[in-house]
């Protein structure tokens, strides 16, 4: 076969323009484009960790910003409770005060009411004996025809209502 013959002849110039061909492309590479390659992942993962630590310090500073914000509410909720609790027995107290003031008025209008009816009554039942006297006497004289004194028609006027 002739092209392995002809191989031996050319099979040494080749592997020469093999080795110049490689070494120029590992010394392009790795000299001139690997350093560059390299910088830019190694500044790439400077900036990932970076952005890490810097998300992790945002994460706990968030964290210490909740705590003191629950702190806060909660403060803030028990200062309002205790707000309502005194508004609550502040409004008790002035209710109390108001029903007492009010109770006493009725009591002494009630006690007014009381008075004048007793007095009322006690002025009606005065007019009824009088009437009650004026009408038997009345009575006595134009059935019987006898006169009877005023102060006789009273006492059996009050005799009467006693008993009922």
């Amino acid at each position: 076969m002739p092209q392995i013959a002809q191989l031996a002849a050319t099979y040494s110039s080749q592997i020469f323009w093999l080795a110049v061909i490689f070494g120029l492309v590992f010394f392009v590479i790795g000299l001139g484009m690997v350093p560059k390659i390299q910088s830019t992942v190694d500044a790439r993962d400077a900036k990932i960790a970076d952005d890490l630590a810097r998300a992790k310090a945002a994460f706990a500073r968030a964290d210490e910003i909740e705590e003191d914000y629950r702190v806060r509410e909660n403060e803030g909720r028990v200062a309002a409770q205790e707000i309502v609790a005194a508004a609550k027995a502040k409004a008790v107290k002035d209710s109390e005060k108001q029903v007492a003031t009010a109770d006493k008025k009725i009591a002494a209008r009630i006690a007014e009411a009381e008075e004048a009816i007793r007095a009322s009554s006690a002025a009606a039942l005065a007019e009824i004996e009088a009437v009650s006297a004026e009408a038997a006497q009345d009575m006595v004289a134009r059935i019987s025809g006898a006169e009877i004194s005023r102060e006789a028609a009273a006492a059996a006027v009050k005799a009467a209502l006693a008993h009922g």
